[in-house]
């Protein structure tokens, strides 16, 4: 599945990033602590730099906390990373964040002057919440679906901090296809511009793998179902997710698997994990090349035909 979706304000968001990036001391990076790697844009490396970077794991108190601590040391690899892993639901967390900014930037804390910091994170990670926890009142509007931000706004947080916030911005094409699905399956991109079951499949087949103990607690099952598409079926039956003459609803137990999943009513659960993310960046590179030296090789044979036509003419 490769999720393209991709609204005219973010296109016009991220070059006004572009515009405004070089009057910035600090960004911070919002990621959903479930995927940190399909949450990560690649636009914001790009778009940021060699500029200290802070990376915020939210919504942690839905992510498996073992792998979230395999995240903060993989994330501060980088040079000028700083992880943590926070949850809007304790604004204590949250409210440390300044902190962190002075200790990153010190040059500029050192002259009392404000830290100009950049806020950036995809649809529905949370950056609007924290946004209003920082600022102690409410200034972005927050929502349960993704591109909820349409416009860019300075605030100054009155700490010697002022923050430039962005809309969420998802990149033109999602390259990894993992990544889409799991994008999709925390509830980045909206539920219009995806197939349900073939979200659920993919969620389905994951968890079976990753997490079996919780999945067969949840849905009080007695042995664990052979494949993505049994689990399914198991959950339209004990949920009762029945159509005419005993089918199974699997539209129904699709949602009920995603929703629950989201909610984290089948448990702390992550779809990522550092090694995996390794692995598909090879992959994606992989991928990449190839697509790189088709598209050469077509331009090449265009120009080969044209170059025939002109000879005969």
């Amino acid at each position: 599945m490769a999720i393209q979706w991709y609204p005219g304000h973010m296109h016009k968001a991220r070059k006004e990033i572009e515009e405004a990036m070089p009057q910035v001391d600090l960004v911070i990076e919002v990621l959903d602590a479930r995927i940190p790697y399909s949450s990560e844009n690649p636009m914001v490396a790009q778009l940021r730099g060699d500029k200290p970077c802070i990376k915020l794991l939210n919504k942690s108190d839905l992510a498996d906390p073992e792998i979230t601590a395999q995240w903060i040391e993989y994330l501060e690899r980088e040079q000028g990373v700083k992880a943590t892993a926070i949850t809007t639901l304790q604004a204590a967390m949250v409210k440390k964040i300044p902190d962190i900014c002075r200790k990153l930037v010190p040059s500029r804390d050192k002259t009392e002057k404000d830290i100009r910091t950049m806020i950036m994170g995809i649809p529905n990670v949370g950056k609007s919440t924290i946004i209003n926890t920082l600022a102690g009142r409410v200034i972005a509007k927050t929502g349960n679906e993704p591109a909820v931000t349409k416009t860019q706004q300075r605030i100054n947080l009155r700490n010697g901090i002022v923050l430039s916030d962005t809309p969420g911005i998802l990149w033109p094409k999602v390259d990894n296809e993992a990544s889409s699905y799991r994008l999709a399956v925390t509830g980045a991109i909206k539920d219009t511009a995806m197939e349900y079951e073939d979200v659920a499949l993919f969620a389905a087949k994951y968890l079976l793998t990753a997490y079996p103990k919780e999945i067969c607690e949840r849905y009080n099952l007695t042995e664990l179902p052979k494949d993505d598409v049994a689990l399914l079926e198991a959950i339209g039956r004990k949920r009762g997710a029945l159509r005419p003459g005993g089918r199974i609803d699997m539209h129904k137990a699709s949602e009920l698997l995603l929703h629950e999943y989201r909610s984290g009513k089948i448990g702390l659960l992550s779809l990522e994990t550092p090694a995996m993310a390794e692995l598909e960046k090879i992959e994606v590179a992989r991928i990449m090349a190839i697509k790189e030296a088709e598209k050469e090789a077509k331009l090449a044979n265009e120009k080969l035909k044209r170059s025939g036509k002109r000879h005969n003419d």
